[in-house]
């Protein structure tokens, strides 16, 4: 006797429970019926048929079966395995790999034709069914009805599906969000107060900058909320499954696609209010960076643990007023061992006089230069090899193919010998063409303008001038400021024991030196002289690893002594 599993599913949580009972008493009336011994049920409850993930019912029963601890899965119909035409033709591929029969009490034993017609049947059922949902979602709009889910300051009207009713605490929130922000408050700052006051927001259990700020290409969120002004407006957004992960995604509609409806009982804020809501947040969507938030310090999110790696942030001010930094992940987690607390304006000082004294010394720069250009002569050098061992191949192939030919046409071989050995030539031609292409242009040297090198140390001079004052300018420093992030990736800072200061290391970009985008990997060390002296510049020959160019220094908080060690980066 034949040994079966019994397959059950519904759709969703509307349905009877006793559903997936129904269909297992079918089934084993059909087993009985045809003479097969239940061994196994499997079910899934509430799980839609659009998807195979999250149903464990079914994916137990395939672990099953490829144990072989049945013979033939019996299911009411094919679209209780699933109403995919690519999951179902999977599933019956799979199955009979392992010489399992699928068998339906409505249809018998399925065979690839029919579980082609039943999954092309089933999906198409499955897609006409949201049709109609949507269908009848935008009559719903129609009726001057709300379609969607729950909307802050609105509370469903009991008894009469789809209407809404204000809610006036709710109300007085959003004409006060709608009105702080119009008088120019940032929805991070109306969260933080909301939360301080303990107002409920409308999901989860705090306010957030996004839940007033939202997303305008979704008009999602309280500021492009338009039920605010009485217009309820539906389909912004659809959802599509992945197929890879079997989660819905939502994605923005047109604005074309969308459908309004006025509903004036509905409006909580005034048109005027609204309009001038929306024209601040045009102009802040479209402000330059520098406008919108200007970093708070010169090295506002540029700052690095030397210990962790992660970001340093602001941990208070001292009596004089003074910033203090320390390591985020001590903070957040507690999991860093860096506890040192270490002043910014003294991080800022040696970072700006670091750069001012080292990095527009010509000698350092023109050191670096002629490393770089040695090392590019080197790659092209090994590309230009590279690719005449190539061509050379090319030539050796294509001239051994056309003597096969010339050998075929002179009847000294065969042609039904030589087809095979002309074929395997061609495959290799074709690999050699293909090498050839994928490989790049040689690497050109570059050549540093003496222009630049004077740009350059023009704009560390002004930058250490504006670090006085950047903190309280009255003025707007945003481009200038804006130069110095080009020029630094990161700054690092090492802490050192009690009393010994700390050593930072300041990642620069390269790029805005030499314009270049690609640098091989070399390091150059400057080597103090003793006091008064001049630095000097020794080219090394170990390697580092990322494409920007640093300086590294040391600075000592409790000394007047302060010594550099400068290193670039490749």
């Amino acid at each position: 006797m034949m040994r079966a599993a019994i397959y059950a599913r519904f759709s969703t949580e509307l349905q009877n429970e006793k559903s997936t009972e129904d269909q297992i008493a079918l089934c084993r009336a059909y087993a009985v019926r045809n003479g097969l011994n239940v061994v196994a049920v499997y079910e899934d409850k509430a799980r839609s048929g659009a998807s195979l993930f999250g149903r464990d019912g079914l994916l137990t029963l395939m672990e099953a079966a490829g144990q072989k601890t049945f013979d033939t899965v019996v299911v009411e119909a094919l679209d209780r395995l699933s109403r995919d035409m690519a999951d179902l033709a999977g599933l019956h591929k799979r199955l009979s790999f392992l010489g399992i029969e699928i068998q339906a009490v409505h249809d018998g034993i399925a065979d690839a034709v029919l579980i082609g017609i039943r999954g092309l049947v089933g999906q198409m059922q499955r897609e006409d069914g949201a049709k109609k949902v949507r269908r009848g979602m935008a009559g719903v709009v129609r009726d001057g009805r709300h379609a969607g889910g729950r909307a802050y300051g609105y509370r469903p009207v009991l008894g009469r599906p789809g209407e809404l009713e204000v809610v006036e605490g709710e109300a007085e929130v959003v004409r006060r969000i709608f009105d702080a922000y119009s008088a120019g408050r940032t929805p991070r700052d109306l969260a933080g107060e909301l939360n301080r006051e303990g107002i409920a927001p409308p999901r989860g259990t705090r306010w957030n900058g996004s839940t007033i700020n939202g997303n305008a290409q979704r008009g999602v969120g309280l500021l492009f909320n338009e039920l605010y002004v009485g217009r309820i407006v539906w389909n912004k957004v659809r959802m599509v499954k992945n197929p890879d992960t079997g989660k819905r995604v939502s994605r923005p509609n047109p604005k074309d696609q969308w459908q309004t409806k006025e509903v004036p009982h509905l409006r909580i804020i005034d048109e005027e209010v609204w309009q001038k809501a929306q024209a601040l947040k045009v102009a802040r969507v479209n402000a330059c960076s520098h406008f919108k938030r200007r970093p708070a310090h010169l090295l506002s999110g540029l700052l690095r643990c030397g210990i962790c790696g992660a970001g340093m942030s602001v941990h208070d001010r001292d009596k004089t007023g003074k910033t203090r930094i320390r390591c985020s992940a001590v903070r957040e987690s507690g999991s860093c061992s860096n506890r040192r607390i270490i002043y910014l304006p003294e991080i800022e000082k040696a970072v700006l006089d670091g750069m001012r004294q080292q990095l527009k010394a010509p000698d350092l720069i023109e050191a670096y230069i002629r490393k770089y250009n040695q090392e590019r002569r080197e790659l092209a050098a090994q590309a230009n090899s590279l690719r005449t061992a190539l061509e050379g191949k090319r030539d050796r192939v294509e001239g051994e193919r056309q003597r096969t030919i010339d050998l075929v046409i002179r009847s000294v071989i065969a042609e039904e010998d030589a087809k095979q050995r002309i074929a395997e030539l061609k495959a290799q031609l074709s690999l050699i063409e293909a090498q050839l292409c994928s490989l790049d242009e040689p690497p050109s040297t570059v050549t540093l303008h003496p222009a630049t090198l004077q740009r350059y140390a023009k704009t560390v001079d002004c930058l250490s001038k504006a670090l006085a004052d950047h903190a309280t300018a009255a003025d707007d420093r945003g481009p200038l400021i804006q130069n110095f992030r080009e020029l630094v990736h990161s700054v690092t800072v090492h802490p050192k024991p009690a009393r010994k200061g700390f050593e930072i290391e300041v990642k620069g970009k390269l790029a805005a030196l030499i314009g270049g985008a690609a640098f091989p990997t070399a390091r150059f060390t400057g080597k103090p002289t003793p006091l008064g002296g001049r630095h000097g510049a020794a080219v090394g020959d170990d390697s580092g690893c990322e494409v920007v160019a640093g300086d590294r220094y040391r600075l000592s908080p409790y000394s007047s002594d302060r010594r550099f060690l400068l290193r670039c980066l490749g």
